[in-house]
């Protein structure tokens, strides 16, 4: 299982938010390039990178940013927020990102999500991310109707890469994640999934690792590296070497 720090986009900075709410945001840095060369020197070997400001507009902001930091590390990034269109996703993965994450899109737009994953296999992740059993988009700042479950089918049978789950409900809490939907939503998977949205230890890390037999194949950490709970090197060396008991 792989660990994926987190860099959240704001304003040209690097923050966290609390359960997506806008208006509870710390900042950590003021220098997202610089904050992605720490992790890569700490031993990241992938990045998830968050237009915040896009997330909330509907369109990127933050994308000459994304740009830079996928050009200055030498490991693959991904990027979600404000991936509305096919211009979009083709600017992205023409200049540097790996893979592109399609959350509001996938809900509201299912066939730009069908056209994406076959033009560019392998470089399309779904954005699933829930509340109270729901799909929520735009920012997490609407909640539809949508199972979770039956979103993943979908994007399964049309070719989507993997699945990056979040309880939006623990997401920036450092509260745990929720170990009983990640099993539920992998278990049905036929795609991997990656854990993010509350993580807030070693112990927690541990945890999800458990899961991976069901398909769980990597942990999205953010909150929990900047305040320091987690190391990243010593979670490195404990979780991705560290077999399943």
């Amino acid at each position: 299982m792989i660990i994926i720090p987190a860099i959240d986009l704001r304003d040209g900075r690097c923050v966290r938010l609390e359960r997506g709410d806008y208006s509870k945001e710390t900042i950590y840095d003021q220098d997202p390039v610089a904050v992605a060369r720490r992790w890569v020197e700490k031993g990241a070997k992938r990045l998830h990178l968050v237009d915040l400001d896009g997330a909330k507009a509907g369109t990127p902001v933050q994308k000459d940013l994304v740009i830079r930091i996928a050009r200055s590390v030498p490991v693959p990034v991904e990027v979600g927020g404000g991936i509305r269109t096919e211009e979009t996703i083709r600017y992205y993965l023409e200049n540097g990102v790996k893979w592109v994450i399609l959350g509001s899109a996938a809900v509201k737009n299912r066939e730009l999500l069908f056209r994406a994953a076959q033009e560019y296999p392998g470089r399309v992740i779904l954005g699933l991310d829930a509340r109270d059993g729901k799909v929520a988009v735009e920012g997490w700042l609407e909640t539809t109707s949508t199972d979770p479950l039956t979103l993943v089918e979908t994007a399964a049978s049309w070719g989507v890469h993997e699945v990056i789950y979040t309880d939006i409900n623990r997401d920036g809490t450092l509260k745990g994640p929720n170990l009983e939907a990640l099993a539920e939503i992998a278990g049905k998977s036929s795609i991997p999934v990656i854990a993010s949205g509350g993580i807030s230890s070693l112990g927690d890390l541990l945890e999800v690792k458990k899961l991976a037999p069901l398909g769980i194949s990597g942990a999205i950490v953010g909150k929990a590296l900047y305040s320091g709970a987690v190391d990243l090197e010593q979670a490195i060396a404990c979780v991705e070497t560290q077999a399943v008991e």
